[in-house]
């Protein structure tokens, strides 16, 4: 990958801060918007099927090893860090069901575009985010049930039937439509692709117009929690894969796609089953998680 590619991977980020500024400065114009979160990540989904392709997971499914144990560490590490994290931290207990959300969401599809920039085995990334995608709807339910439902009302069941609805059947679609008309799926991922950051930055500059005013007695809370819970993403799920033999291409692979996670839809289930407050964690994950995520593949490009 050249340099201008490399520098086109900054963009997400950019137009994250943008959506911050705006938050900041025009919240009444944004809050009104809340319901478009769980269309736009509806369509950023569609837009994830329509990039899945057969030859790409074949590859990682003849070697399973790391991409079971890839998965094991994306719902053990995260969830097991946010509920440490929130105790430690003292969080809140809707902030703290909050970050155990995120924790327990799957990985985000810009896992797979770090993985690549840091010279990973991005067919594993893709595989990673596509498994954890397609047991999001037990998983993360059910594990933030467990984690934080002594500190919060945590609905797992409907959780369940919308995590169906806002990931599953837009990744089905977008996969058959891929399968049945592909030049029609190449072109219209193209151009997903672009509409998907923009996409995520209107969902994150909602998310933090709706607590606009928490953030100045949180925000520095929440920041400090949502730094640690990526780092130690991306540090355990590294160590994970040196522990357990995998070579560097995949033990990248795995420290981003651990450290990286859905924030999208844990923003959205936020919204609708805890206190707009429990969004906020989220909000906050997906600015961080892209300029974290870009500087260690910096590093690790630097590195070789």
């Amino acid at each position: 990958m050249n340099q201008g590619s490399f520098n086109q991977a900054w963009i997400p980020t950019a137009l994250l801060l943008v959506a911050c500024a705006a938050a900041w400065l025009v919240p009444q114009a944004l809050v009104p918007l809340k319901g478009a979160i769980v269309p736009a990540l509806g369509l950023i989904m569609f837009g994830m099927g329509l990039t899945l392709t057969g030859p790409q997971l074949t590859a990682v499914l003849r070697r399973p090893r790391w991409l079971l144990m890839g998965i094991g560490l994306q719902f053990v590490v995260m969830p097991a860090a946010a509920l440490g994290l929130a105790m430690a931290l003292d969080l809140p207990p809707t902030l703290a069901a909050g970050l155990i959300l995120v924790g327990t969401c799957p990985g985000g599809t810009a896992s797979n575009v770090v993985t690549y920039l840091a010279r990973g085995d991005v067919a594993l990334s893709v595989a990673m985010t596509a498994t954890s995608t397609l047991l999001a709807p037990l998983a993360t339910p059910w594990l933030t049930l467990w984690l934080a439902g002594t500190r919060i009302d945590v609905p797992a069941l409907a959780m369940f039937g919308d995590i169906v609805r806002i990931v599953l059947l837009p990744v089905a679609a977008g996969v058959m439509l891929r399968r049945w008309l592909t030049p029609l799926a190449q072109h219209l991922a193209r151009w997903l692709s672009g509409l998907s950051m923009l996409l995520i930055a209107f969902i994150v500059a909602i998310i933090l117009a709706l607590n606009h005013g928490q953030l100045a007695a949180t925000g520095v809370l929440v920041a400090t929690a949502v730094i640690l819970h990526n780092t130690l993403g991306f540090v355990l799920g590294y160590l994970g894969a040196t522990l357990t033999g995998a070579g560097s291409a995949q033990r990248r692979a795995i420290a981003i796609e651990v450290g990286m996670q859905n924030s999208g839809l844990a923003t959205a289930l936020a919204i609708k089953f805890l206190p707009p407050l429990a969004a906020l964690p989220a909000a906050l994950f997906s600015v961080w998680q892209n300029l974290a995520g870009l500087g260690l593949a910096a590093a690790w490009r630097r590195g070789r």
